[in-house]
């Protein structure tokens, strides 16, 4: 049988003159608690992750979720980061996102909220209006991407964007308007085509804020091998390389060892 843990998040603070209950915490809420529990737990693959149940309790507002304990043992590793650090700046995306969308609605609406886990000597970290549990804008800037693979769904209702089915990175979600969409001549469901975006990338991790990529170019995608076209690049690069002596050497220096 499987062991199970809990993780508690302990809403505290004020709705006009009254203290925060759950007779008085509003649904809009309860659902963005969901959704950024969830989203700190399994911050990727959402598709195969455990049974998650949950219960709100008196005591202002428990939040209980229960789910598989070795999620919550990790889970409780990571607090404990967070608090040596007080920052978010070490994690996955997804999961500092979770912890800023609470740091936003404490500043918000003056709530405390206190999250630990049902771990022996748990871990707990409290963010409130004071505590700054923010990714750090420094660490962002702007680069260019390319994903290439199949288009499986275009358009939207109030936000336009385009699916795009990549083999090494799942589906990416590109951010797109109107006006770029109506240009589309072609049906491009479920054909093969390269995107050109422009999104933020980490500058020392190198990873990419997917939520913030934003359509620039389609590119038509043909992966056929073409020694014409590569011969091509070939001759074009030998300008580059022209007043360079010892090629060898200027690579073995380009890649500072790596393939040693």
């Amino acid at each position: 049988m499987e062991r199970i843990g809990h993780i508690e998040i302990r809403i505290s603070g004020n709705r006009g003159n009254a203290l925060v209950t759950p007779d008085n915490f509003d649904i809009r809420e309860i659902r963005e608690i969901l959704e950024q529990t969830e989203r700190m737990l399994f911050p990727f693959e959402k598709k195969d992750r455990p049974l998650v149940t949950y219960r709100m309790d008196e005591g202002s507002v428990r939040n209980i979720f229960k789910t598989s304990l070795q999620y919550i043992i990790g889970f409780n590793a990571i607090l404990g980061e967070i608090a040596h650090r007080q920052s978010v700046d070490f994690l996955d995306l997804p999961t500092a996102r979770a912890f800023e969308s609470f740091q936003e609605m404490a500043i918000r609406k003056d709530y405390t909220f206190d999250i630990n886990t049902s771990e022996q000597d748990s871990n707990i970290i409290q963010i409130n209006k004071t505590t700054r549990f923010l990714t750090n804008p420094a660490f962002w800037g702007e680069a260019e991407f390319y994903y290439y693979g199949k288009i499986t769904s275009l358009g939207g209702k109030e936000r336009a964007n385009i699916h795009i089915a990549t083999e090494d990175r799942g589906v990416v979600i590109i951010q797109t308007s109107k006006e770029h969409l109506e240009k589309l001549e072609d049906n491009l469901l479920y054909k093969t085509y390269g995107i050109r975006a422009i999104g933020r990338q980490h500058s020392e991790t190198g990873e990419v804020d997917t939520a913030s990529l934003r359509f620039l170019e389609l590119v038509e995608y043909d992966a056929r091998y073409d020694e014409d076209y590569l011969q091509k690049l070939r001759e074009k690069a030998k300008k580059s390389w022209a007043n360079i002596q010892d090629t060898d050497k200027w690579l073995r220096d380009l890649r500072g060892g790596y393939d040693a």
